[in-house]
C-alpha cells in the first residue's frame, strides 16, 4: 500500500512538472520570449462570474468579463471600442448586468496581431503600435490589438496611406495607369485658386514647399510609378489635376474618418495623410478598396441578449460607393507595389506604407480579397515633439522609421499567419483596356 501511494505521488509530480513545461513551451513555434509577451496582453479565458456581463467572440466563445470601464480587460483596445458601441446604440447598456455580447472578433487572428505587434514593439517603448483586421465586404471587425496604453486607438497622421484615394478619384475621372507629370523634388502650389475645398474656397498655399522624401531629380512620373514610389511631389500635381474635393469625397465615400470625429480637413496636403485618423477608419478605406468599391460600416458587435427580451441584432449595412472597376484597378497598382516592397505574403495582396512628414507616425495598411488591416505607429506624447527618429523600439536602434519598416513587418507576419490554413482568393483583373496606356497626361 505504502509503495503505490509512493507511486501515485511521484505520478501527481510528474503531472504538474508536465503541466508547467507544456505552459511554458511556444505552442506555435515561436520562442518563449515572445510567446511570454503576448500572453501578457492577451490571457487566456475564464468563465465569466453569475450576473457578469460578458463579451464572445465570433464562434460564441467567451473572450473576457465586460465591465463597462474596461478596467483590468486584457482587451483594452477592443472593450474600450464595445464601449463606445454601446454608448451609441443605449447609454443605459452600460448600466445593466448579465448581458452577452457577441462579437466579430476572431481569436485566432487576435492571437496573430498581438504576437506580431509584442514581437516588433515592446511595452515600455514610448511609442504604440495598434492594429485592426476588417473583413471586406462586411465591415466585421476580427482583430484589435495594441502595443500597450488604454486602448483608445490613438488618431495619427496616416501619411501616404492616402495617396490611393487620389488615385482612385484620378482613375474615376477618365486617367490611366501611364498618364502622369513631369516633376521634380520639389513642389509649390501655382496660385491658392490651384487647389478648392468642396465649399469652392481656394486654399492652394504657393508659400508651402512640399519635398520628396527620396530624391529622383527631374523625371517623368506616371500614376502606376508615382503610387508605387509614394511620391509627394506627383501626389500633388495628380490632386491639383484631379481636384481637392474630388479627392476628399472619394475619401469619405471609401470611409476614411478623422478620429476626433470632425469633418476631414481639406488642406492641398489631403494626399499626404495629413488628417489624423485612427486604425479602425484606415483599415476600413482599405476594406472598401478591396470589397470593389462596396462600403459597409465597421461593426464589432453582431448581438447584444440581456435575458429579459428580444435580442439586439446587429446586421451589415453596406452600400455601393465607387465604380467596381475603379476599385480593382487602385487594388491592381496597389498589388504591384506590395510585390515590389519585401512584404508579400505568400498569396494575392496589395499594400501601401503609410511615411508622414517628419516622421511623425508610420503606417501600413493592405489588404487581401477576403480581409484588409492597417497597423499604425507613434508616440501618443506627439508625434511632432517625438517623433519616430533616433528612436528604439522594440530592442533596435532606428534612425528614422517608415511605414515599410516597424508597421510593415507587423502586417505581413499577422496577414501571413491569418492566410494560413485558408482557401486562397484572387482580386478581380483590371480592365486594361479601360486603364491600361495612357490618355491625355502622356510623356512627350
Amino acid at each position: 500500500m505504502k509503495a503505490l501511494l509512493v507511486l501515485m505521488g511521484v505520478a501527481a509530480v510528474g503531472a504538474l512538472v508536465a503541466v508547467l513545461l507544456l505552459s511554458r513551451a511556444p505552442a506555435d513555434g515561436g520562442d518563449g520570449a515572445e510567446r511570454v509577451a503576448a500572453d501578457s496582453t492577451v490571457p487566456a479565458s475564464a468563465p465569466p462570474a453569475a450576473g457578469k456581463s460578458v463579451l464572445l467572440d465570433v464562434e460564441g466563445a467567451v473572450i473576457e468579463e465586460f465591465s463597462g470601464d474596461c478596467a483590468g480587460s486584457g482587451y483594452p483596445y477592443l472593450c474600450r471600442y464595445v464601449r463606445e458601441r454601446l454608448l451609441a446604440e443605449d447609454p443605459r447598456l452600460l448600466t445593466r448586468d448579465g448581458l452577452t455580447i457577441r462579437t466579430t472578433i476572431d481569436q485566432r487572428l487576435q492571437r496573430a496581431a498581438q504576437r506580431a505587434i509584442d514581437a516588433h514593439v515592446h511595452r515600455d517603448d514610448a511609442p504604440v503600435a495598434t492594429q485592426v483586421m476588417i473583413v471586406p465586404g462586411e465591415g466585421a471587425i476580427r482583430a484589435m490589438a495594441t502595443s500597450r496604453g488604454a486602448g483608445d486607438g490613438a488618431a495619427l497622421q496616416q501619411g501616404t496611406t492616402a495617396m490611393p484615394y487620389t488615385l482612385a478619384a484620378a482613375l474615376a475621372a477618365g486617367l490611366r495607369y501611364d498618364d502622369g507629370f513631369p516633376v521634380s523634388d520639389v513642389y509649390r502650389a501655382p496660385d491658392h485658386a490651384a487647389f478648392r475645398n468642396c465649399a469652392g474656397q481656394s486654399v492652394g498655399e504657393p508659400s508651402h514647399v512640399i519635398f520628396d522624401l527620396e530624391k529622383g531629380g527631374e523625371r517623368f512620373v506616371t500614376l502606376r510609378s508615382g503610387t508605387h514610389g509614394a511620391v509627394n511631389t506627383f501626389h500633388m500635381r495628380l490632386t491639383e489635376k484631379t481636384g481637392l474635393c474630388e479627392t476628399v469625397r472619394t475619401a469619405e465615400s471609401l470611409g476614411l474618418r478623422r478620429g476626433d470625429g470632425t469633418p476631414l480637413r481639406e488642406l492641398e496636403t489631403f494626399t499626404l495623410g495629413v488628417n489624423e485618423a485612427d486604425p479602425v477608419s484606415v483599415a476600413n478605406s482599405y476594406a472598401s478598396l478591396a470589397a470593389r468599391g462596396r462600403f459597409c460600416e465597421p461593426t464589432v458587435i453582431t448581438e447584444i441578449r440581456d435575458g429579459s427580451a428580444a435580442p439586439r441584432l446587429f446586421p451589415p449595412r453596406c452600400r455601393q460607393v465607387l465604380d467596381p472597376a475603379v476599385a480593382d484597378a487602385v487594388t491592381g497598382v496597389l498589388s504591384e507595389a506590395l510585390t515590389e516592397s519585401a512584404l508579400g505574403i505568400g498569396r494575392q495582396a496589395a499594400g501601401m506604407p503609410g511615411t508622414t512628414d517628419a516622421f511623425t507616425a508610420a503606417w501600413y495598411a493592405g489588404y487581401t480579397p477576403g480581409l484588409a488591416s492597417a497597423v499604425s505607429l507613434g508616440d501618443p506624447r506627439g508625434g511632432y515633439r517625438y517623433p519616430l527618429t533616433d528612436v528604439t523600439i522594440g530592442g533596435h536602434h532606428y534612425p528614422r522609421v517608415d511605414g515599410a519598416s516597424v508597421p510593415g513587418s507587423i502586417w505581413k507576419e499577422t496577414m501571413t499567419e491569418a492566410a494560413r490554413g485558408t482557401r486562397e482568393t484572387r482580386f478581380t483583373r483590371p480592365d486594361i483596356g479601360r486603364f491600361g496606356g495612357c490618355r491625355d497626361a502622356c510623356p512627350n
